[in-house]
């Protein structure tokens, strides 16, 4: 077994089988999620693309010169120690990838979030997030964009499978960025199992 991308983050995270939801499309039901390894770089760098991507429809950003997206918080997620990267696979193959960030403070966001189409209305993706979520106990915040109304659904049905009723939702602005509508914020406390 490789060591996680930074082995000061603690365990890898065990195999999690899921069964479909009730919304599943495909059948699939079996995926594996854990930390992301160094040997893991290259899958999750090449989800990140398919991630900007999907969210370009929403955020209003062309790709770089390259025909590649912006990286940044990609490589904070793979390097910086205040970050987790976890990585989804289904039979060996990348199908996923979550950012938790601000490990070590007092509230704990998921930043990225990305499962393929092909296996997406499976119960991979809220059973994924689940179990990052569920890795992690505390308070939770989760940003998402008003105009993704399947992201919409998907956050709350997370908050709600975790939460019950009670969580938040607050339009937050972005940071330097006026010209961009305001993020939803969903906010929930995990309980340690």
């Amino acid at each position: 077994m490789q060591a996680p991308l930074n082995p000061a983050r603690g365990r890898r995270a065990e195999r999690g089988t899921v069964l479909p939801g009730p919304d599943s499309l495909s059948g699939v039901t079996d995926f594996e999620l854990r930390h992301a390894e160094t040997s893991d770089r290259s899958a999750i760098e090449h989800l990140w693309q398919l991630f900007r991507h999907d969210m370009s429809e929403f955020q209003g950003q062309l790709p770089n010169r390259d025909g590649t997206f912006r990286t940044e918080r990609l490589h904070r997620a793979l390097d910086d120690p205040n970050w987790l990267a976890y990585l989804a696979t289904r039979d060996d193959q990348p199908i996923g990838f979550a950012f938790v960030r601000d490990l070590t403070g007092a509230v704990r966001v998921l930043n990225s979030f990305f499962i393929a189409r092909a296996v997406r209305r499976s119960g991979i993706g809220l059973r994924a997030a689940e179990a990052v979520l569920r890795a992690h106990p505390g308070p939770w915040e989760i940003a998402f964009q008003d105009s993704n109304t399947t992201a919409v659904r998907f956050w709350r049905r997370v908050a709600t499978e975790i939460a019950g009723d009670e969580w938040t939702e607050e339009r937050r602005p972005i940071p330097d960025r006026p010209d961009v509508p305001p993020d939803s914020w969903i906010s929930f406390e995990v309980q340690a199992s």
